[in-house]
């Protein structure tokens, strides 16, 4: 393939990133190796798409600090039952939160999970927040 000198394009053959006037072509096969899977990127652009919202992200962000049962997130939260059942599931699904049964009531709380953990803390220095949990 014949590239114009003007056009910022490399012979795919040779590279998949395209030349830009800022781009260092050495660069290429480190970013190239460290470009994350994407079924991991699938995974993280669901939990981010999911904390869209500001219902669940507050939701998620009090079951980063407790397990409640739908009752008192409602309450906490100042939404209706089956409003929070929605986020809820719409959470569990994305594996942000899970949840236990105790008798007749459910509990949910926020995953053990390295990503759940990571965007509790994102989401705290963004909101220049504290957990509550460190104060003491």
């Amino acid at each position: 393939m014949i590239v114009g000198a003007n056009t910022g394009v490399c012979d795919m053959s040779e590279s998949k990133i395209p030349v830009l006037p800022h781009y260092h072509a050495q660069h290429e096969p480190i970013l190239l190796q460290s470009m994350p899977a994407l079924d991991t990127v699938r995974m993280v652009a669901e939990a981010m798409k999911q904390l869209g919202d500001p219902s669940r992200l507050r939701i998620f962000w009090l079951l980063c600090h407790c397990e409640e049962c739908v009752i008192n997130i409602a309450a906490a939260t100042e939404m209706s039952s089956p409003a929070v059942s929605h986020h809820l599931r719409l959470l569990k699904r994305s594996g942000l939160i899970v949840s236990r049964r105790s008798g007749k009531e459910m509990y949910y709380r926020a995953a053990d999970t390295p990503i759940a953990e990571k965007l509790h803390h994102t989401i705290e220095e963004l909101a220049m927040i504290s957990c509550p949990e460190s104060e003491h």
